[in-house]
């Protein structure tokens, strides 16, 4: 009886730990009253969550969550996370010339454009790791050049959905007085309101929604093959990518998605673009429907009837179990069987979208 009475309160004592671990303002909010209302009334949520336009189940047929966390633990760890720091170029964003239209990468999703004079934010997370416990899935070495410092005042700060390697609470915290308007999807304002943004800065948009932004700039709002959450609900707030078109070219910012008829169907109605951004790493045959394959990936670019390709979601964090620089190897290889011309610059090197000019590899000698 006795050890039934200290299993139980040692029970009770992990259940009230985790309670209040949750109730931590990085966790953001569950949406709610008008908002929770909208969220009720779009076409893409049922039976209590956003719903993607395929079935999509989380592991593919064959995995299980045992399966894939026997992987995890157990499999080979080699070349998960690159041996050295890795190299970097810090360019001062608050001296670029206001004319230059420039991508600049920051690891993983997170990057900079400055593109017909308006400072463009995406998916920024700039406090080394991408989970809410400090200390675990922290960046790579060398990858974290740049903090909110570094960030001049921004335009328009996209963020594609709230997981935690797209949505950083101590960097979307930092940043608030430096930006004008927020673009992101349906349900994501509920944990900016939380974080003490304006809502009148918020754009949130549902799928094929059009925000027009200011002259000669808007966006259209279109589908991801993906999922969402930052607790245990899934599914509450939407992932999306965008169409961005500004007065000299458009752009396809992808958040996180797996391969489905969705980047065809925006090729033909938004196509073609002059860069495609889409994400290539973190992908896994065991969780294909959720992440592409490199493969995939440039099968995506050319169904946006993209002119060139900019691969991200890698090169900083290690989330799943392919060596951390195989995403680049594989996607070039096919990139070039396919010519496909892709951008892949050092983290923080300025690249023009006028001229790219030439690129390393220079990911090579730093296994």
């Amino acid at each position: 009886m006795q050890l039934l009475i200290i299993l139980l309160a040692i029970v009770a004592l992990f259940t009230i730990t985790v309670y209040i671990f949750m109730k931590q303002a990085q966790f953001g909010a569950m949406p709610n009253g008008v908002r929770l209302q909208q969220i009720q009334q779009s076409k893409n949520y049922r039976d209590g969550q956003f719903q993607n336009l395929s079935n999509t189940p989380q592991l593919t047929e064959g995995a299980t969550f045992f399966s894939v966390l026997k992987e995890f633990f157990f499999g080979s760890k080699e070349r998960r996370k690159p041996l050295v720091t890795l190299p970097s170029k810090k360019t001062d964003l608050h001296k670029l010339d206001p004319n230059e239209n420039v991508i600049i990468w920051f690891g993983h999703s997170s990057y900079f454009i400055q593109v017909d004079g308006k400072k463009i934010l995406v998916d920024p997370v700039f406090s080394g790791n991408a989970s809410p416990l400090k200390g675990t899935t922290r960046s790579f070495n060398g990858s974290d050049e740049y903090t909110v410092n570094d960030i001049p005042n921004i335009d328009y700060l996209f963020i594609t959905h709230d997981h935690w390697d797209h949505l950083d609470y101590p960097t979307i915290k930092q940043l608030k007085p430096k930006v004008g308007k927020v673009i992101t999807a349906l349900g994501v304002g509920a944990h900016l309101e939380r974080w003490g943004y304006d809502t009148t800065k918020v754009m949130e948009g549902d799928w094929h929604d059009e925000l027009i932004l200011d002259n000669g700039f808007k966006v259209n709002v279109t589908p991801a093959r993906h999922f969402s959450g930052r607790g245990f609900k899934r599914n509450l707030a939407l992932w999306v990518s965008f169409v961005l078109t500004t007065p000299t070219r458009k752009l396809y910012l992808g958040g996180d998605s797996g391969y489905d008829t969705h980047f065809a169907e925006i090729g033909v109605q938004y196509g073609p673009f002059d860069l495609a951004i889409l994400e290539n790493g973190q992908y896994n045959k065991s969780w294909k429907h959720i992440h592409m394959l490199p493969n995939e990936v440039v099968q995506a670019a050319i169904d946006l009837k993209a002119n060139k390709l900019f691969p991200v979601h890698w090169g900083k964090f290690s989330l799943s179990l392919h060596s951390w620089d195989e995403p680049i190897k594989s996607v070039l290889a096919e990139a070039k069987n396919k010519s496909i011309p892709t951008l892949h610059p050092m983290i923080g090197e300025p690249m023009n979208l006028d001229n790219p000019g030439a690129q390393t590899e220079w990911w090579t000698n730093h296994h």
